[in-house]
């Protein structure tokens, strides 16, 4: 059986944004089901097109900037000069310098990840990069993973990163727009999932490394772009989500050497109006546990686990583009069971992330991108 497609639940009370002359922003409202009041408050701005963001210790945030900026924001809001030793990026339309994630050790050996559009020439491809912050630098900066191949175009990097239990690290990656074709051949990295671990080899347990055929640091396959990705609470599984073309983006849990469709198997359309199969499970693909028709664009992905929210515990939260909006999501048993749509058509969030204190943090997609934190009223 397909999956029902989620309805859309509009009846929520409207949304007031209050922008004081110092720029605090106060986004006060109250979910329909639960009735959970909550406010959003603004942290930082002034962020050019913040794209990734994790939290250290200490309650800092490390920000990515899509132009090629990481930067350190405090609690109260101080944001940081640019940190230097970052890798050259590929700085055009979906490119540039993408997601942030901290090693499992970090407390220890102040290691980080980068995600971001590596150029070579007129090509780029996605690259993952660790270094060790120190001072405010980066120092003996690695590349660990790089797309094979660099091809043309500016768009469908993927590049979320999210450590497993078992200490591999998953790299999302796209399609990369006019490769879609390649999503289905194992040669390559163009539509894959990937897991490596953190020093870059290839885990010994991955589907394809024995397939002199496939690259071994495949994980799965048939992705358009993966933007969102996060590990279950409790299962410790990945669960992703993906931009669909014309509707179909999707929610997938993707599983050892398994295929998820893409191009051949989509509940959306070609932009062209070209129609795409949705039958998946009879072509031989896995079906998506979730999709959104129309796109939501999403962006961001977190389960939260926090207790400043008891009635959110366990719940998805998705940040949207096109559809400007934060979504939670309810589960069970590796399925979705409701939705409500949250901070309806207000700005566009890139990234959502629960930090230290319990909070729920985003990020919004703009020139003057801003960290937002949302608690409760």
């Amino acid at each position: 059986m397909h999956p029902a497609q989620p309805t859309m639940k509009r009846p929520f009370k409207k949304i007031l944004i209050a922008v004081a002359l110092c720029f605090a922003v106060s986004l006060s409202a109250q979910a329909q089901r639960l009735q959970t009041e909550f406010d959003v408050r603004l942290v930082a701005e002034g962020l050019q097109f913040p794209w990734g963001m994790a939290f250290m210790p200490d309650g800092n945030v490390l920000v990515t900037e899509k132009v090629g900026r990481l930067r350190i924001i405090t609690p109260d809001g101080k944001v940081s000069e640019p940190i230097k030793g970052v890798p050259a990026v590929f700085f055009q339309q979906q490119g540039g310098l993408l997601d942030v994630a901290l090693d499992p050790e970090f407390a220890k050996n102040r290691l980080i990840y980068l995600s971001y559009a590596e150029p070579e020439g007129s090509r780029a491809g996605t690259a993952v990069a660790r270094a060790e912050l120190k001072d405010g630098n980066l120092e003996y900066l690695q590349v660990i993973f790089r797309q094979v191949p660099k091809v043309l175009g500016s768009v469908h990097f993927g590049s979320r990163l999210a450590f497993a239990p078992d200490g591999n690290l998953f790299i999302t990656l796209g399609d990369r727009g006019d490769y879609m074709e390649e999503a289905q051949n194992l040669s390559n990295h163009i539509g894959k999932i990937i897991r490596i671990r953190p020093d870059g080899s290839v885990p010994s347990d991955n589907p394809f490394v024995n397939n002199p055929q496939a690259k071994p640091e495949i994980w799965s396959y048939g992705h358009r772009s993966v933007q969102g990705a996060t590990i279950h609470p409790q299962t410790g599984a990945l669960w992703i989500h993906e931009h669909g073309p014309k509707g179909g983006d999707e929610i997938n849990i993707p599983q050892a050497g398994k295929n998820y469709g893409w191009p051949k198997a989509n509940y959306g359309m070609h932009y062209d109006g070209t129609p795409i199969k949705h039958e998946h499970a009879e072509q031989g693909f896995e079906e998506p546990i979730h999709y959104w028709v129309p796109s939501i664009a999403p962006s961001g992905m977190v389960f939260y686990t926090g207790k400043l929210f008891p009635a959110w515990r366990g719940n998805l939260f998705v940040g949207a583009l096109a559809g400007r909006q934060l979504v939670r999501l309810t589960t069970g048993n590796n399925k979705i069971l409701s939705e409500e749509r949250l901070l309806t058509n207000t700005l566009r969030f890139r990234d959502v992330e629960q930090g230290p204190d319990g909070a729920l943090y985003l990020l919004t997609d703009e020139d003057n991108g801003k960290l937002l934190k949302l608690s409760p009223k």
